[in-house]
């Protein structure tokens, strides 16, 4: 129960017909207070959906009672029809709760430019906000999947963080797309810690700053990310910032790694560190650069600890380095010294999931991480069967 695990929060999924396997589709979560604060992060992607449209100008008075999202269907590059939908089931929740319809924040995942049945949809939410429950966050987790193989779900405690009597939890969907300023994820997050909107605004900001804008699986980009946070203020506990922020980020990493290990297809999860740098920015657009290698992450695939692909990788960037003074790691084995080879890659053993590249740039004392995966067939034939 992750979303509903903070008090003033109750949460629904149910089945509204939009899947063809008959799966739940629809889940709600409401925000019962006594506050509503609320701060949200979306997608770079200047192509974007319907309900991105729509949440981005609800969500600028810092408030939102309640989200209701589908599966099944993007809403985007739906013309206006799809636009009215997504108007239609802010409406519905707003009308249902009591509040209005900016209140309201709306997410969709699937297929890009299939129109969601409205009857089917409306239902549906009518039929969630009928059985809002505070144990039923689970069923909420599993209605927002699509591709995913697993529903996503974690907590927060205050006293693993120096404080008391508030609690953290999140629900994530995403198996795909997972690259830079958010990956293609649906991200509800809820505490029951009394802050304002600019406290909650903050504290996700720097949360998904270091955590899910770091994931790079494909290097493709959304249409729908949506990252919410709802803060209902019922524990009356107002954490320091810089605590709600600690909180936060460790459930935003915590699904994020979730959301890694779920990537389609993939036989691997790595984990690229940039040490020695002159900026993070740096180290990012290092660590970046070698998660977009489909050279690299074939290699991976293969179980080859070919390091030359990584070097090649580095090149591409404008980071400050010397070329010929570069050291590589797999696995914690320095194969590359001083841009020459080291160790034997004999000894690397890549069979296990987790695989770890360290790459000193001998430039400053900045590092970053961005997480990726392998490049697989598994992965070739999913997407290329999606729509079908």
């Amino acid at each position: 129960m992750s979303v509903t695990a903070a008090q003033g929060f109750r949460a629904a999924g149910v089945a509204a017909g939009l899947k063809s396997t008959g799966a739940a589709d629809i889940a709600v979560v409401v925000n019962d207070g006594p506050t509503q604060s609320a701060a949200a992060v979306f997608t770079s992607n200047r192509c974007k959906a319907n309900p991105v449209l729509w949440s981005e100008e609800a969500i600028k008075g810092g408030t939102a009672k309640a989200v209701a999202i589908n599966s099944g269907g993007a809403n985007c590059y739906t013309g206006a029809d799809g636009f009215a939908i997504t108007h239609q089931t802010a409406e519905l929740v707003g009308e249902r709760l009591g509040v209005g319809a900016v209140q309201v924040q709306v997410c969709s995942t699937g297929l890009i430019g299939l129109l969601n049945d409205r009857d089917a949809l409306l239902g549906g939410v009518g039929a969630a906000i009928d059985g809002l429950d505070h144990t039923a966050g689970d069923a909420a987790a599993a209605a927002i999947m699509t591709t995913d193989s697993v529903a996503k779900q974690a907590v927060a405690q205050a006293s693993d963080f120096g404080d008391e009597g508030w609690i953290v939890g999140g629900m994530a969907k995403g198996a795909g797309m997972l690259a830079p300023a958010l990956a293609t994820m649906l991200v509800v997050i809820t505490t029951d810690a009394d802050v304002d909107p600019v406290t909650a605004d903050a504290a996700l900001r720097a949360a998904t700053a270091q955590t899910f804008d770091r994931l790079d699986s494909d290097g493709c980009q959304s249409t729908n990310d949506t990252v919410l946070l709802m803060a209902s203020g019922a524990s009356g506990v107002s954490p320091d910032v810089e605590v709600l922020t600690d909180a936060v980020t460790a459930v935003c990493h915590d699904l994020a790694m979730q959301l890694l290990a779920d990537a389609e297809g993939a036989d691997h999860e790595i984990a690229i560190e940039v040490v020695g740098a002159a900026s993070e920015d740096d180290a990012l657009e290092v660590g970046r650069s070698v998660a977009r290698s489909n050279l690299f992450k074939c290699a991976i695939y293969g179980k080859d600890p070919n390091w030359g692909r990584i070097l090649a990788s580095v090149g591409t960037t404008q980071a400050t380095f010397d070329p010929a003074d570069l050291d590589v790691a797999l696995q914690g084995v320095w194969v590359c010294r001083n841009s020459g080879p080291g160790e034997s890659p004999n000894t690397i053993d890549l069979t296990d999931r987790a695989v770890s590249v360290t790459i000193d740039l001998k430039s400053g004392d900045r590092t970053g991480t961005i997480w990726t995966n392998d490049l697989t067939t598994a992965y070739v034939h999913e997407n290329s069967a999606y729509s079908s």
